[in-house]
């Protein structure tokens, strides 16, 4: 199974960024999405956003215009740009990478999670 490290969180004011990575252990061409989801105290995970093979991304719906996502192909690495950071975007951010296509074997793999904290 892919093994997926992250790094890049921290502490950040409000209004600040922060570039998330997340490096996989074999090719991105192999993965058929990465991404990233949430999870803060109490609350469900959700999606942060998601990158197919073919570069079509998705983004949670309280993160457009602010997040962008990206791939270095050759580092085998998803990159998470976070712009003008909030305090409801602090949680425990996760790497992910999926294959959920139909008529196939479907699949998660999971980072062990990093800390973004955005201060009022």
């Amino acid at each position: 199974q892919v093994h997926l490290v992250e790094s890049g969180g921290g502490l950040v004011q409000a209004g600040g960024s922060l570039r998330l990575s997340c490096a996989a252990s074999e090719s991105v061409f192999s993965i058929n999405a990465m991404g990233w989801y949430r999870q803060a105290p109490g609350k469900q995970r959700e999606l942060v956003a998601l990158i197919s093979v073919g570069g079509t991304t998705q983004y949670g719906d309280s993160v457009k215009g602010r997040f962008a996502i990206s791939r270095d192909n050759a580092k085998d690495t998803v990159f998470l740009q976070m712009d003008s950071l909030e305090p409801e975007d602090t949680a425990v951010y996760i790497c992910n990478a999926q294959d959920h296509r139909p008529g196939g074997p479907t699949w998660d793999a999971w980072g062990q999670g990093t800390q973004v904290t955005v201060s009022s």
